[in-house]
């Protein structure tokens, strides 16, 4: 038996995600690999006739979208959304999830936010026992970078949690900025035995604009391996 790649098993987790889409619906896009594969799926219906409204978690996703003439608004235009469809670096079985690997984590837990529900697409190697394989990223503003940066690490050796802490940099080795302006910090913690402290904590220090751990926001995941699509949740 020929074994699926994982850009396959991503793809096919993101047509059964697809699958759960109507007309008249305004959905979030996501950011990333695994999201890319949806925007194409969704362009593909978007040109058979497909009527939908989205909007974009990134500048990226923006233009793929544009690209395939898929309709778009804003959060300003469109508050509410029906659904957002987004990938995940790593996912447990609670339906936790560490995002962020793709830059976007602010606008993509913005998005999901204003969504009655949201669809993670992903392959089974992004499922965990415990948080924390996938270094969590913590977006924070430029002003003051070091001192919040202290200021994190100082929080997490507190709750038990050692680790490098990085800042995320271009190829060229600039700083690598979000679309808001904002560096980010890849904190490799290891296992992450309580998430729901970390991101109350992190939350709570000056100069963190926001963190990759999404507690309460994924209503499904639709996960691709070698034997098809198998859904963790309510993907009703």
């Amino acid at each position: 038996m020929t074994i699926p790649s994982a850009d396959a098993m991503k793809r096919e987790a993101a047509q059964q995600a697809l699958s759960r889409v109507s007309a008249g619906m305004r959905l979030g896009l996501g950011t990333g690999s695994t999201a890319a594969h949806f925007v194409d799926l969704l362009g593909a219906r978007v040109r058979e006739g497909l009527d939908v409204l989205c909007v974009a978690t990134s500048e990226r996703t923006r233009a793929q979208a544009k690209t395939l003439r898929i309709p778009l608004t804003t959060l300003d235009e469109t508050p509410e959304l029906d659904l957002t469809i987004d990938g995940a670096d790593e996912f447990d079985a609670n339906l936790r999830l560490i995002k962020g690997g793709g830059g976007a984590l602010l606008r993509e837990k913005i998005v999901a936010a204003a969504s009655k529900k949201m669809f993670v697409i992903a392959d089974a190697t992004k499922e965990v026992q415990t948080l924390g394989a996938f270094p969590l990223p913590v977006e924070i503003d430029c002003f003051g970078a070091r001192a919040t940066r202290l200021h994190i690490e100082r929080l997490a050796n507190g709750l038990g949690l050692f680790g490098s802490i990085v800042e995320r940099a271009t190829a060229s080795g600039a700083p690598y900025l979000t679309d808001g302006g904002h560096y980010i910090l890849d904190c490799a913690f290891g296992v992450i035995p309580a998430p729901e402290l970390l991101a109350s904590r992190l939350r709570a220090i000056p100069g963190v604009v926001d963190h990759g751990l999404f507690i309460g926001l994924a209503t499904a995941v639709f996960i691709g391996g070698p034997d098809g699509v198998r859904i963790l949740g309510d993907a009703a």
